[in-house]
């Protein structure tokens, strides 16, 4: 009930992403309209997190995943009886509106109820069917097609996944009513530390200083933004760099294989390769998160990548610039790989106990939008200057992101006891 839902709706998810461009292509789309039309899931799922803060703050987990199931239902309806790629455009981004509040229900979910011991296992463990979606997805869009012969094969199986989503939620056993709201409430501070923690929180939310814990209040969702300034300003800005390189890994490795004139099915394969090495790391890092602190995976998955960006951007020219190619691709697979649960496992470590939905869709919106400027970022350095720039670019942002986490994690995560 817990994890069944989200990897439903990661498969589905994920079979119908590829299509995206195929079908704005269809309806007339050129090469830069169709990337436009395929942002709009990143841009609805973007303008979705304070919206699914608020409705889960309000409604509850259970209700709002259900309700964006139902209406994600309704977006692919349009997008199968889509006649012009305004329509088009607009149920993709009513899918990323709603993938939104699917995911941060859960992750609200499992932010109120994981204890802290095994929180970044449990939330690394969420994060990795997100991921066995996406890598399962295309291939069993691929192999639809290949029956079909037809996009709206895979729609029909995202739809399907839906159904059984919806069904799962509303007429399972309720999660919610099982596991008591606390069980992932702990002391954001050690006894010994407790003025020092308090001071901090007081200079960062402008509440009063107190010796105790304060009992957190329903909120807004904008007064819980400016309640948490501090925070989101400075851990929140790091990790939306750990967001923004993500992103660009996914587009700077098939345009870097393109660049140097390699096949699709080359690219296919390294790509393949650097993904599959990203999803088989995912539980480790929730080990190393739970065992030696969340320091210990962000810093090397930080540093990974951000190395491996800036060791690529210098091989363009070489004579064996392919070989190179493939192993970096390798690299930011192992980095991107150890990062995983990261975003997910900080905003629950950092967000209010009882009440953290409100912070939860600004914390993804921080992130999210890191994710959404990465490419856009990439794309405007390689038109002006060079490709090597803007992959150089990210692996310096990628490190600026390394000194951040070192700076602040310390000061806003809670410690493990012994």
């Amino acid at each position: 009930m817990i994890y069944g839902p989200t990897l439903l709706f990661a498969l589905g998810e994920g079979a119908v992403i590829p299509l995206i461009p195929v079908i704005a292509d269809r309806l007339g789309a050129d090469v830069a309209v169709a990337a436009l039309v395929a942002a709009a899931l990143v841009v609805g799922q973007l303008c979705g997190n304070i919206p699914a803060g608020w409705a889960v703050a309000r409604f509850g987990e259970r209700l709002t995943m259900g309700v964006a199931g139902i209406v994600i239902l309704g977006g692919l309806t349009g997008v199968v009886f889509a006649n012009s790629l305004l329509l088009f455009a607009a149920a993709v981004f009513l899918i990323g509106f709603c993938a939104a509040a699917f995911a941060l229900a859960r992750h609200s979910f499992m932010t109120t109820r994981v204890p802290l011991h095994f929180r970044a296992r449990a939330l690394s463990l969420l994060g990795g069917t997100f991921r066995l979606g996406m890598f399962v997805g295309p291939f069993i869009s691929a192999a639809l097609l290949g029956i079909f012969g037809d996009e709206t094969a895979s729609i029909v199986f995202f739809a399907v996944c839906q159904v059984a989503t919806i069904l799962l939620v509303f007429f399972g056993p309720d999660p919610e009513k099982a596991v008591p709201v606390g069980a992932g409430s702990v002391s954001r501070r050690d006894e010994g530390d407790s003025r020092e923690a308090d001071s901090r929180e007081a200079e960062d939310t402008g509440e009063p200083v107190t010796g105790a814990i304060p009992v957190v209040e329903r909120v807004g969702v904008f007064r819980t933004m400016w309640r948490f300034r501090g925070v989101l300003a400075r851990l929140g800005l790091a990790a939306a760099s750990l967001a923004a390189v993500r992103s660009a890994r996914q587009v700077v490795l098939p345009l870097w294989g393109v660049s140097l004139g390699l096949d699709a099915g080359t690219i296919a394969v390294v790509v393949g390769v650097s993904g599959a090495i990203d999803f088989a790391l995912f539980y480790a890092s929730g080990q190393v998160m739970d065992r030696f602190g969340r320091l210990w995976a962000a810093l090397p998955a930080m540093v990974l990548m951000g190395a491996g960006f800036l060791a690529l951007s210098f091989t363009h020219d070489l004579g064996s610039a392919e070989m190179w190619f493939a192993l970096f691709a390798a690299v930011l697979g192992v980095g991107n790989g150890l990062s995983s649960g990261i975003l997910l496992t900080l905003g629950a470590d950092i967000a209010p106990p009882t009440e953290p939905a409100a912070f939860l869709g600004s914390w993804r919106t921080l992130t999210d939008a890191g994710g959404a400027i990465a490419p856009l970022l990439v794309s405007a350095l390689t038109a002006l200057v060079s490709l090597s720039v803007g992959v150089g670019a990210m692996g310096f942002i990628a490190l600026l992101g390394a000194i951040g986490f070192v700076r602040w994690v310390p000061r806003y995560v809670p410690r493990r006891r012994p």
